[in-house]
């Protein structure tokens, strides 16, 4: 099994910065991607930003320019640097790992618990 311990959501006001952290433990042997997802009030989870194990990343065009999604291998970490957060960046972040536990023969996906980011205007 994979954990995910996400941290670093709270409070800004629009213009401001946060940073979000996820890090994964447990039997892992490999990680093929991590990214963050969001989901507003009435809305659908969302894909934020992502990044594979090879250093693709992808952004949602909302957050493109602002928001920066990065990896520590080592650690099994991935930060997401929000910048010009906008009131419409308000939800709950969830972190998601693509990742082969050992013994797996194939990677599952597990997501973190969530971390509220609220931003005022």
């Amino acid at each position: 099994q994979v954990q995910l311990v996400e941290s670093g959501g709270g409070l800004v006001q629009a213009g401001g910065s946060l940073r979000l952290s996820c890090a994964a433990s447990g039997s892992i042997f490999s990680i093929n991607a991590m990214g963050w997802y969001r989901q507003a009030p009435g809305k659908e989870r969302e894909l934020v930003a992502r990044i594979t194990s090879d250093g693709t990343i992808i952004y949602a065009g909302s957050v493109k320019g602002r928001f920066t999604i990065s990896r520590s291998s080592a650690e099994n970490t991935a930060y997401l640097q929000m910048n010009s957060l906008k009131p419409e960046d308000t939800a709950v972040y969830y972190c998601r790992c693509t990742a082969q536990t050992m013994g797996a023969r194939v990677p599952n996906f597990y997501w973190g618990q969530g971390t509220q980011v609220t931003v005022s205007s």
